[in-house]
């Protein structure tokens, strides 16, 4: 996802064995959507890494030094590419839980309405 204009995803890793029968769908993926992937966002580095033994793995770095890391282990090229879309649009910022469900600056002093309020 863009910030302001600027892509936040600076590199991909794609790590993956040519051995091993986890990395069955990643080795189709770079044979078929990888080029297309490659083509379509060319502000992003895009490095493939051959790790012998390893399950394979999506890396990924952002503008603002997170890094992500995704198991792609036994799925298929299409879901590879959803997991790299994703990556590519995420903005590389840690996942923050909310405690409450609506975020507001002045809170009710009377409490939040909710349909089951009587008059």
């Amino acid at each position: 996802m863009a910030l302001r204009g600027v892509w936040q995803l600076k590199k991909l890793i794609v790590s993956y064995c040519d051995w091993g029968g986890s990395s069955r769908g990643i080795r189709a993926f770079m044979e078929s959507e990888l080029p297309t992937f490659k083509e379509k966002n060319p502000q992003l580095e895009l490095v493939t890494e051959l790790i012998r033994g390893q399950h394979p793995h999506l890396k990924a770095f952002y503008k603002n030094k997170n890094e992500r890391v995704v198991c792609v282990k036994n799925m298929t090229p299409e879901d590879i590419l959803l997991h790299a879309t994703r990556l590519r649009n995420a903005l590389g910022r840690k996942v923050v839980k909310l405690k409450t469900r609506h975020v507001t600056k002045h809170p009710s002093v009377q409490g939040t309405w909710t349909t089951e309020v009587k008059y």
